[in-house]
This record gives C-alpha cells, sequence and structure tokens, in this order.
C-alpha cells in the first residue's frame, strides 16, 4: 500500500513568515517609491497634536507660495525626505512644535505614528524616524503674519 499524501498547502509567503509586510514573493515583486512613503510619513506626522508646520524655513516659504497659485494643492511631503529599500525605509522629518507642548512627547508620539502608518501601509520596516525641531509656533507672533510678496517681478 502506499501511503497518500495530503494534497499540498499554498506556499506561505514571506509575510506570513515574518509576520510583518512583503514586497517580495513567488509571484512577483512590488516596489514603492519615495514619494509614497514621503507622503504617508507627511500625512502621519501632521495628525499629531502638537505639530503646527513641516519643514524648515525655506520649505515652509516655498509652500506658502504654492498654496497661493490658484489649483494648487497641498504638498504632503513637505520637510519629510525618506531613503527606501526592498525591505526597509528610513525617514527625516522637519517639523516646526506648537508652543507649550512637551518636544521629547511630541517627537516620540510622531515617531509611533510615522513607522505604525508606513509599516501598516507599505510593509517596509522603518528602521529609524529622525526628527529635527526647526522652530516653535507662537501664537499671534509676528510668523503669524501673511508671507512676504516678492520684491521683485
Amino acid at each position: 500500500m502506499t501511503e497518500k499524501q495530503a494534497p499540498k498547502a499554498p506556499s506561505t509567503t514571506a509575510l506570513e513568515q515574518r509576520g510583518t509586510g512583503t514586497l517580495a514573493s513567488e509571484d512577483g515583486r512590488t516596489s514603492i517609491a519615495d514619494t509614497v512613503v514621503s507622503k504617508i510619513a507627511g500625512i502621519a506626522t501632521r495628525e499629531i497634536s502638537g505639530v503646527h508646520d513641516l519643514g524648515g524655513g525655506a520649505a515652509r516659504v516655498v509652500g506658502a507660495l504654492r498654496e497661493r497659485i490658484p489649483g494648487s494643492r497641498t504638498n504632503l511631503s513637505q520637510g519629510v525626505a525618506v531613503e527606501v529599500g526592498e525591505r526597509q525605509a528610513a525617514v527625516d522629518i522637519d517639523i516646526v512644535a506648537e508652543y507649550g507642548v512637551a518636544i521629547a512627547d511630541l517627537a516620540a508620539a510622531v515617531r509611533r505614528n510615522v513607522i505604525a502608518s508606513v509599516e501598516r501601509m507599505t510593509g517596509l520596516e522603518v528602521t529609524e524616524v529622525n526628527i529635527t525641531v526647526h522652530d516653535v509656533y507662537i501664537e499671534g507672533s509676528e510668523d503669524d503674519a501673511e508671507p512676504a510678496a516678492p520684491r521683485v517681478e
């Protein structure tokens, strides 16, 4: 008598083996552009209370000018730089914190939300999230004023 063999189960993907997302399987591979990760990280950062804006001074000025152009959209990846590999991503974020917020707690909350969002949506492992606080926003300060008009046309 020959033993009956059980039907072959579908192969286990790396996703099931590791318990996290995978971008390569025996059926093909998925590439995720840096822009995608930048937008996800930018949106996840803006979701945290205490983050006033993203980007350093020059990026915020360019963003404010861009928003004045009819039909333009907010740059969701402003102030975010990423490096994306085949399985991992590293994120650098420049922010402006609101006055009175504990910056260490703010940075930890941003880091948690960015890691969770990027890993959940892309399957990439986030190896690090570096945060630079460029400024503190104080309501009613001269920084609230509209950006100065260009001196030349």
